[in-house]
């Protein structure tokens, strides 16, 4: 499936994402590999299957197989990071004194600009609703050269993409009980 299929399953009250995911698939403020990689890690964390289908198809060719794996990484340790960290950010105590005792080895070692690897995984603490991985991730990427222009364009892919895969769910759901 490509991603002019994807569009074209979206029922016309989701015309905006529609255009929206049109719209940032050409996003200029980012390069080639922050796009792509932005892309992919989104739909991973976004948990259809349809939508990383489509956008694996669309951008993974995009990426080398070093980034590629890098943007699949990111959505699975920030998977488990996003829920740790949002759990000991919402409950408060010692917990957040405590080590975390999760092994995040590829966080050192990503295989690709740690910039970039820092961005996907800001796109998917954004989707996980993580607010204290969020402001780190934030902060590294700022740090690391890239603008709030850019990390508003990474959010705005995470956030159109996790609304098309929740579209997509629904309409599912609906053909399935008709």
């Amino acid at each position: 499936m490509s991603l002019e299929a994807l569009r074209a399953r979206l029922p016309e009250h989701a015309k905006d994402l529609k255009l929206n995911l049109g719209s940032l698939a050409t996003e200029p403020v980012l390069n080639q590999q922050q796009l792509a990689g932005t892309f992919v890690a989104s739909a991973i964390a976004s948990r259809n299957a349809e939508v990383t289908r489509a956008i694996l198809a669309e951008f993974g060719p995009k990426l080398s197989p070093e980034a590629l794996a890098a943007a699949k990484a990111a959505a699975a340790i920030m998977g488990m990071n996003n829920v740790y960290y949002r759990f000991t950010h919402l409950v408060g105590g010692d917990y957040a004194n405590l080590p975390a005792k999760l092994r995040m080895n590829v966080m050192a070692k990503p295989g690709v600009d740690k910039v970039d690897f820092e961005l996907w995984s800001l796109a998917v603490s954004a989707i996980n609703g993580c607010g204290m991985c969020m402001e780190a991730h934030e902060k590294v990427v700022l740090h690391g050269g890239l603008s709030k222009e850019q990390v508003q364009a990474a959010v705005r892919i995470a956030a159109v993409v996790h609304a098309v895969a929740g579209v997509l769910d629904a309409e599912d759901a609906m053909a399935s009980a008709a």
